[in-house]
């Protein structure tokens, strides 16, 4: 009987860089919601009292960049003089710029030419059968508990509870299967006064147990605050940027990751659109029954439309052999930029969403990534 324990972490939305991708993304948002084929490549910097966008921007339209980022602010909570940024009276500075036309002479379709990738890279998607979602239990887990220190707040259940926050969350496999969380790290930004039992209790009862449920046993340990106190947050104790939080936002350390962030970029960009369309061809392959773990890589080119490659690892787990997994992927899946983005439907504004709590394993409808519309097909193609 094989034992390990593996860790995954998620943050709030308002740690300072989740507060980063969702600037980010509301920009790219509102740009969109006016012009689909705008393209937008838009990184955040916070820190106390000011926010600096930055990035490339092509588009027919105007977004007012400053009432953005504070309705941003505004509806993550940052609208107190006290946590270091409020909305109302933050700095805002701007240094936005075209698309390089190298990068986008590459990019644009037309009749001559097929759209292309908007860079090189290669993305990675991965599922596997131990939850609902068919995703990773820890990083579930750890972005549950984020979740409902977000809610309580809002909802001033715990109405010390300030935007700041961060979860970790160990769990303990036997023989490949998740079996009891052990340990649980929460650190929950608070106002001034507040006593450090009071936090514990509250956090354990209000926010632990009610998003690790079953899988939290008398036996769990749980540091709440390591440092005993956490009022300094945000932007005022750490600065953010946008896409410092990729293994948040993908798999929790469980599978492998590319290296390229999603938020502030448009769909053009495959670091975005294609680790989506991985996900996709990962998921429905572990619906499908043809593996209980897959794990896919795409990799491309600038400018060229076609993937230089296509890789297919079920760890052993597949019940046909991982070559011809990929010899289905490639026959049901297209895989070149503009079949993903109209597959996928990605020309909408719908990126705000998925700057906290994760990209994948959403049941939102935005979220057309996470369907298992193939899985069927997948399954009589293979004969199983």
């Amino acid at each position: 009987m094989a034992t390990k324990i593996f860790s995954s972490e998620s943050v709030t939305e308002g740690h300072p860089d989740k507060i980063c991708d969702a600037v980010s993304d509301a920009i790219l948002d509102a740009i969109l919601g006016k012009d689909p084929k705008g393209r937008v490549a838009v990184e955040t910097l916070v820190t106390t009292g000011t926010v600096i966008v930055a990035g490339e921007v092509t588009t027919r339209t105007y977004v007012d960049v400053q009432k953005t980022v504070r309705e941003t602010l505004r509806d993550i909570g940052y609208t107190n003089p006290e946590y270091g940024l409020d909305s109302k009276d933050c700095g805002v500075l701007t240094a936005i710029h075209e698309q390089s036309p190298d990068i986008s002479v590459g990019v644009d379709g037309n009749k001559e030419h097929e759209q292309g990738a908007g860079d090189q890279g290669m993305m990675f998607g991965y599922a596997c059968d131990e939850t609902p979602q068919l995703m990773p239990l820890p990083i579930m887990l750890a972005h549950a508990i984020t979740r409902r220190l977000s809610e309580v707040r809002k909802k001033k259940i715990l109405p010390w509870v300030r935007p700041d926050g961060k979860s970790q969350v160990s769990v303990e496999y036997v023989d490949g299967k998740p079996k009891r969380v052990v340990t649980v790290v929460v650190a929950a930004q608070h106002d001034p006064g507040v006593p450090r039992e009071r936090i514990e209790k509250e956090i354990i009862e209000q926010v632990v147990k009610p998003a690790c449920g079953k899988w939290f046993t008398p036996e769990t340990k749980y540091f709440v605050n390591g440092t005993g106190i956490f009022v300094v947050g945000g932007p005022e104790g750490d600065t953010g940027v946008t896409g410092r939080k990729i293994i948040v936002d993908t798999y929790g350390g469980m599978g492998r990751h590319g290296g390229g962030c999603f938020s502030g970029k448009d769909p053009s960009k495959v670091d975005r659109s294609g680790a989506y369309m991985a996900r996709y061809i990962a998921k429905n392959v572990v619906a499908s029954g043809l593996a209980s773990r897959c794990e896919v890589q795409i990799s491309y080119c600038i400018g060229i439309a076609k993937p230089t490659s296509v890789y297919v690892d079920t760890f052993g787990t597949g019940k046909v052999p991982d070559e011809r997994i990929e010899a289905l992927v490639e026959k049901n899946f297209g895989l070149k930029p503009a079949e993903i983005i109209s597959h996928l439907q990605l020309l909408r504004p719908i990126y705000r969403k998925t700057s906290a709590y994760g990209h994948f394993g959403r049941e939102e409808p935005e979220f057309t990534w996470e369907k298992t519309d193939k899985a069927a097909e997948l399954r009589k193609q293979a004969g199983i």
